[in-house]
């Protein structure tokens, strides 16, 4: 009798394991914070075909799916794949190739690297980025001589952390015949006593580097694959690239279709006559990881170049109010073609000035448009006023901007007019939600110090003591659902992702620290322990 119940027992055992779905993957025992609509938090997921197909605890996920891949998060924390929404994701795989200038504190400390880079590489060109002269004593713009003096022969191009201005040598300058006769519309060749500097500021750029050797498409295919390495290992699953060429876009169509590339890509083609007649006439170009149904639009330059357009003048250079990228006439008649059209219009405004002309172009065109979900990026200095037309346009901002130029932006554009500066939460209060991002390569990638930036506004040092303009900071879950299911929504993808719910992708990270509990001051310390895309550990 003891035999035969015994015999029982298994069979009803197996039996039980056979009325089991399967499932792909399983994950139990963590702390997962979902991100749907009631911030509601869960144990355990089964992932089946790249997707979510149960959300619960871990006995209910347990005793409905098995699996031969089933993890247990040991009570670590899992959220949502992360989201960039702006950044420059080929150029960060591209300046992984270059002479990095990051932190530099002195144009000593910049010029030594370039000549360890060229030591190494022995290149025929020279590129480099992240150089910031507000960041050394002497805050002035750098002057070519001593490029010139060290690399006579050797063409030299330093771009300016914000992408907004270049240091070029002369060998580099004669490639476009740059003199001090050289004018272009939306850029400046700065002189000094009369003499070309060697700094090409926003469109004076191209004077040039339409001059450069342009990578070839080997370089750019490791590029892709550089960029996503460091993505993937610090959460992010999803990058909203600001600004491609046509080409760019299809190669990373290409890679993502032979699996070589997994990140998944919101495009944002530059708004050029030929992106905007191939596109427009092509249509919304969508697959399960590229999404091309938007133009990246300049209005301005940048604050940290004064090139950021203003309504008034500079409060730390009298009469310079910046410069506009693209004039007023070319905006609106981008605008229009944009609205008529499906795609999406997201337009790079960092001065007040900028911001009104944006904000209002987009009012004109978009009436009787509704939910076209068109964005300004940056919205980094915005008038009182203005502040209410954002009640239909997306604000996509970066929180580490706001930590980066808080030691000099007052100096910039001074008190009055930080009150409508880096206000994400005025922002926020305005449209309901805000994207958030990095802007890397402008900024370093890690997403962690986008929360913590959004939340602290403090820099590494906690600095300042009680933060920056705390008014604006946001809290934890604002700043997650900025980096996730808000990011997602910018993209007209919150149905597919951005969020931990039934049917959507099974993009996800695993956290070695609680982000949403932890203390502030080690939210910037937290790692990734697994980031994984449609379920698949990357």
């Amino acid at each position: 009798m003891k035999k035969l119940i015994l015999f029982l027992a298994i069979a009803l055992i197996f039996s039980c394991e056979d009325q089991k779905q399967q499932a792909d993957l399983i994950i139990t025992n963590a702390n997962i914070y979902t991100v749907d609509d009631a911030f509601n938090k869960a144990e355990a997921f089964a992932i089946k075909d790249g997707k979510f197909v149960a959300v619960g605890t871990s006995e209910e996920i347990t005793s409905k799916y098995q699996s031969e891949s089933t993890v247990d998060a040991n009570g670590q924390t899992v959220t949502p794949g992360l989201i960039d929404a702006h950044c420059h994701f080929l150029n960060l795989g591209i300046g992984l190739q270059q002479v990095d200038l990051m932190g530099t504190k002195s144009y000593d400390e910049v010029v030594q690297r370039v000549v360890d880079f060229q030591k190494e590489k022995n290149a025929d060109y020279i590129m480099g980025r992240g150089w910031d002269q507000n960041d050394w004593e002497d805050k002035s713009f750098p002057n070519k001589a001593k490029l010139d003096e060290l690399f006579p022969d050797t063409p030299i191009a330093l771009t300016r952390v914000d992408g907004h201005a270049i240091l070029a040598n002369q060998a580099a300058l004669d490639l476009g015949n740059v003199t001090v006769e050289s004018k272009i519309d939306g850029g400046e060749v700065v002189l000094e006593n009369g003499k070309v500097t060697g700094v090409l500021i926003d469109n004076a750029e191209s004077l040039v580097m339409n001059h450069w050797p342009v990578s070839t498409k080997e370089e750019a295919i490791q590029a892709l694959l550089d960029a996503q390495d460091v993505c993937f290992d610090l959460g992010l699953t999803t990058v909203n690239d600001a600004g491609l060429s046509i080409e760019a876009i299809e190669l990373i169509d290409s890679l993502q279709q032979a699996g070589d590339l997994k990140m998944r890509v919101y495009a944002m083609a530059s708004a050029t006559p030929k992106n905007l007649d191939y596109y427009i006439n092509k249509g919304i170009v969508k697959t399960d990881y590229l999404n091309v149904r938007s133009f990246k639009f300049y209005a301005d330059g940048a604050l940290g170049s004064r090139g950021a357009m203003m309504r008034d003048p500079y409060s730390d250079k009298p009469g310079h109010f910046g410069l506009l990228v693209n004039d007023i006439k070319t905006l609106r008649e981008t605008a229009q073609r944009i609205a008529n059209s499906e795609y999406q219009m997201n337009t790079h405004a960092i001065g007040d000035s900028a911001n009104h002309a944006v904000l209002d172009t987009y009012k004109a065109v978009l009436k009787g448009k509704p939910n076209r979900r068109w964005k300004i990026e940056h919205a980094q200095v915005v008038s009182q006023e203005d502040f209410p037309k954002f009640n239909d346009i997306i604000p996509s901002v970066q929180p580490t901007h706001a930590t980066s130029d808080m030691y000099w932006a007052e100096d910039r554009i001074g008190e009055k007019r930080m009150k409508g500066a880096y206000a994400f939460k005025d922002l926020l209060k305005q449209y309901g939600k805000v994207a958030l991002g990095t802007d890397f390569p402008v900024e370093r990638v890690n997403p962690m110090l986008t929360f913590y930036a959004a939340v602290a506004r403090q820099d590494l040092e906690q600095y300042p003591e009680g933060g920056f303009q705390m008014e604006n900071a946001l809290s934890r879950e604002e700043a997650l659902r900025g980096m996730t299911i808000w990011a997602a929504y910018s993209n007209f993808e919150e149905n597919e992702k951005g969020s931990i719910e039934v049917g959507k992708f099974a993009d996800f990270i695993i956290l070695d620290k609680d982000i949403m509990s932890v203390e502030t001051k080690a939210i910037p310390e937290t790692k990734v322990v697994g980031t994984y895309v449609a379920g698949e550990k990357q």
